[in-house]
């Protein structure tokens, strides 16, 4: 395999977790919710934190690197409309990524108690919901963005 075809395969595998696992995330976090069970919520939340810590987070520190490296063997040039935009919202995605993963780790931690208290879920626990599923919106809309530049490579004048 060459090297360029490498950096492409590894590029497209990085964007695929990012959309796969956030896509999967979503779904989970969002059924364990609808069930209104502390301890549901508590197990698919502490799987939810694990996952994204080992896929998210390694395909989000990835991303950028081959990211690089593959526009640099091919030649594209940094101040291509379509990559800086990627870049941006790239950030975008991050800036509501990571409120994100805080969010579910206290989401899991109201639920753990709440399971072992046998209390019901407090109130904070569905006002961080809310704000954790509102976040996801513009972080997927900004995922299926880049993924659509990456592909197309339109002309963008900035």
């Amino acid at each position: 395999m060459e090297w360029v075809e490498l950096l492409r395969w590894l590029h497209i595998i990085g964007a695929s977790v990012l959309l796969g696992t956030g896509a999967g995330i979503a779904f989970f976090m969002l059924m364990a919710h609808r069930t209104n069970d502390a301890r549901i919520i508590a197990h698919t939340a502490s799987t939810v934190v694990i996952a994204d810590w080992v896929f998210t987070s390694s395909a989000v520190f990835l991303q950028p690197i081959t990211g690089a490296l593959l526009a640099t063997a091919v030649g594209w040039d940094w101040s291509e409309g379509w990559i800086v935009l990627s870049l941006i919202l790239y950030v975008v995605t991050g800036a509501f990524w990571i409120p994100v993963v805080v969010i579910q780790q206290k989401l899991r931690d109201l639920a753990v108690t709440a399971m072992q208290s046998g209390e019901p879920l407090p109130a904070r626990y569905y006002s961080l919901f809310r704000i954790w599923f509102v976040c996801g919106f513009p972080a997927f809309a900004a995922v299926l963005t880049i993924l659509w530049l990456m592909i197309a490579r339109p002309q963008i004048s900035f």
